[in-house]
């Protein structure tokens, strides 16, 4: 797994090693690098790329903004303010305001997901009287069901599926009735 020691005794890991322990593929690990957020500790004699221990942190810290929605290029930009900053208050505050928006923007998320769960619930709920339906037939019969569904509001994500693409409610197709001609002589 690790190629060498470094002078403190822990061991360097191959960019290999990184990606794996992490999750992240070779090219991610490499993309880190492009945008300055990670740089090998140092390379082997073969050329190979050596990385500290702590980078397999670093790579999670990385993971960790991504997953809020922050671009590895905004990452890189707050990491240039912070460092560049001349005053520690003003560094903190900034990361403040990033973090707090980014906290309500999690909460909506958590909120839509939320409301979307109660949809499938709801749907799925509808979905499970309709193993019971006595009309055998297409789905025409479903899109005009009479059944007791035992709620107030069919689901949103069931009625979508009854609707035509305007947004209207499907009619009913006409039955084909067979006429036979009767004539009186």
């Amino acid at each position: 797994m690790a190629l060498g020691i470094n002078t403190s005794g822990s061991q360097y890991l191959r960019v290999g090693d990184l990606a794996r322990q992490t999750g992240k593929t070779v090219r991610a690990i490499h993309l880190y690098e492009e945008h300055g957020l990670l740089e090998p500790a140092t390379r082997s004699s073969g050329g190979f790329r050596l990385y500290h221990p702590a980078a397999v942190e670093r790579v999670r810290w990385i993971d960790l903004l991504s997953g809020l929605g922050i671009s590895l290029h905004e990452t890189r930009d707050v990491l240039d303010r912070w460092w560049k900053s001349d005053h520690g208050p003003e560094a903190m505050e900034e990361l403040r305001a990033l973090f707090s928006a980014k906290l309500e923007e999690t909460r909506e998320n958590i909120r839509r997901q939320q409301e979307l769960e109660r949809e499938l619930v709801d749907g799925l709920a509808y979905l499970e009287t309709c193993r019971v339906c006595g009309e055998p037939g297409t789905v025409d019969c479903c899109v005009h069901c009479t059944q007791d569904h035992g709620v107030e509001r069919e689901p949103a994500l069931v009625a979508g599926f009854k609707g035509t693409r305007d947004g209207a409610r499907r009619m009913p197709r006409p039955a084909l009735v067979h006429v036979e001609e009767h004539r009186t002589e």
